[in-house]
């Protein structure tokens, strides 16, 4: 049996240019789904109004669909950035790059004139979903999602 093809071995090239290529498609389906004009302008989500109508509305297909698009939005291009990527699945890298794109898509409605609604909330959706997906990913893949040993903890365990 052989072993599988490294990160960085001529094996796992087409492999990962496959998965860019999946990220760059989640990208852009994310952004043909987020930032299609509905109108002129914008409108602000307020939180707690927005929090509101998910608690009541949650026997509403309606809802139901806005929250779990919301939370799966970002679920594809965050699985394929840690294949990219291993390193991301780590917390300190995954929840800034997860927050990130969930804002950057906000305020992209908001600077775009698409008559969308801004809105925190969904950006913190957006971001819950890509997080649990890229430590979900990392964790299946078998990648550690805490901070590699240092080098002075590296030789300890050698026995130097």
């Amino acid at each position: 049996m052989t072993d599988p093809p490294t990160h960085g071995s001529a094996a796992a090239r087409p492999h990962r240019l496959h998965v860019l290529v999946v990220l760059l498609l989640a990208l852009a389906a994310a952004a043909a789904l987020t930032l299609r004009p509905v109108g002129d302008g914008w409108a602000w989500g307020a939180p707690v109004v927005e929090l509101r109508w998910y608690a009541q509305g949650l026997r509403s297909p309606g809802t139901v669909v806005q929250l779990v698009g919301n939370l799966f939005l970002l679920v594809p291009a965050a699985v394929a950035a840690v294949l990219l990527q291993p390193r991301l699945a780590r917390l300190p890298l995954l929840v800034p790059s997860a927050l990130a794109t969930g804002l950057v898509i906000e305020v992209l409605q908001w600077w775009l004139p698409l008559g969308r609604v801004v809105s925190p909330v969904d950006a913190t959706l957006n971001a819950a979903g890509a997080l649990l997906a890229g430590l979900l990913t990392g964790l299946v893949v078998g990648w550690p999602t805490a901070r590699p040993p240092d080098q002075a903890q590296r030789l300890r365990a050698a026995g130097g």
